[in-house]
């Protein structure tokens, strides 16, 4: 079977691990070519990667009929018109989180997918990682019994003091209800279904940043987004959750996702890694138990949501990070921010299909 080309439209940070893996790890596709406002980044990749082609904007990049999937490495503000213009190209999208900065922009990007006929995914990819795809397994054996309540924490003081350009998380399509809120939900989503409303509350605690970290050290940020999120949710099966997630606090720690069940406490891996460790209580027991991961992809695996889309092109089934998943993602997140401002609940409307989960077993780098 041959390949699945890639062309990438950003070569930003978070791009580096994306190609070290699709040229390293995942057999079924390939990196044709990419470009980047910035050509010096563009011409880096090139070179470090071996790629054939560097184009001089994307629609050069969406105009080669080589390329199968456009992978939307831009910054989220710009996910909309990247997405939207290589859709109109008649290519098939995969995008960085989040699908767009609000939901008008992300019901106009399934939108036109749907229209086109073409596959529209997304990340975050983490939940097909060996840690949550074994705390799947485990929910659906029973492990925890009937699951009845969910919680999640994202709890850090934000991102200027490391980050070498921190400015966008600050901006419209940022903060951390955008910017972690995708992977808590999606890990949620996929292992207790839908979420069917939200109530929560928000605020902007601080309006401008400094900066700390050296590349623009001393510089400041107005603050244009809620940096404090804190709510409920309501799934389709009845179970209940709680998210927080903010930039405000200095914590020891950063992140924890729980899920509660009848008979026992699963605490699920950090959903913003692949890997675990995964724990269990049992009242049985007494004590957390640490339970091995019994699925492929522990290690830093990102482009995995892509490579399964590139096979369910390939084979016509449906894809896991799929356009359903993500959209009614960037549903439920728009919904904290509106009802932290109406101060009233908010209901969801999209209703995700459960994809299959992943194999357990494979050769390493090719999909199902």
């Amino acid at each position: 079977m041959k390949t699945v080309k890639i062309g990438i439209v950003g070569v930003g940070a978070i791009s580096g691990i994306y190609l070290k893996n699709i040229t390293t790890l995942f057999r079924e596709i390939e990196v044709i070519g990419v470009c980047d406002l910035i050509r010096e980044r563009a011409e880096k990749a090139v070179a470090e990667y071996q790629i054939p082609k560097l184009y001089e904007d994307m629609h050069e990049l969406f105009a080669d009929p080589e390329v199968d999937i456009v992978l939307n490495l831009t910054r989220p503000y710009e996910h909309y018109e990247v997405s939207m213009a290589a859709l109109r190209a008649g290519k098939h999208v995969y995008s960085e989180k989040p699908l767009g900065a609000s939901l008008r922009e992300g019901e106009e990007i399934a939108a036109l997918a749907r229209e086109k006929g073409l596959m529209l995914g997304g990340a975050p990819d983490t939940f097909l990682g060996a840690g949550i795809q074994t705390c799947r397994k485990l929910i659906e054996d029973g492990y925890i019994g009937k699951p009845v309540g969910a919680a999640g924490f994202m709890i850090c003081r934000g991102h200027e003091s490391w980050h070498p350009d921190p400015d966008f998380y600050y901006q419209y399509g940022g903060g951390p209800m955008m910017d972690m809120g995708p992977y808590y939900l999606t890990a949620m989503v996929n292992l207790l279904g839908g979420v069917s409303s939200v109530t929560a509350l928000t605020r902007t605690t601080f309006p401008e940043r400094t900066i700390t970290s050296k590349e623009h050290f001393g510089e400041t940020i107005d603050v244009h987004v809620p940096t404090y999120f804190t709510g409920m949710m309501e799934f389709e099966s009845g179970i209940i959750g709680t998210l927080f997630t903010t930039f405000d606090v200095y914590y020891p720690g950063q992140s924890r996702l729980e899920i509660y069940g009848s008979e026992g406490t699963l605490f699920v891996p950090d959903p913003n890694t692949f890997g675990g460790p995964i724990k269990l209580l049992r009242p049985e027991q007494g004590e957390v138990m640490e339970i091995p991961l019994t699925f492929p992809y522990r290690e830093n695996s990102r482009a995995l949501g892509l490579a399964d889309m590139a096979k369910a092109i390939q084979t016509g089934r449906q894809h896991r990070a799929n356009g359903e998943l993500t959209f009614h993602v960037l549903e439920v997140m728009e919904a904290f921010a509106a009802s932290g401002a109406s101060h009233q609940p908010v209901e969801i409307h999209s209703r995700p299909r459960l994809t299959p989960p992943m194999p357990p077993m494979g050769k390493p780098g090719v999909l199902d």
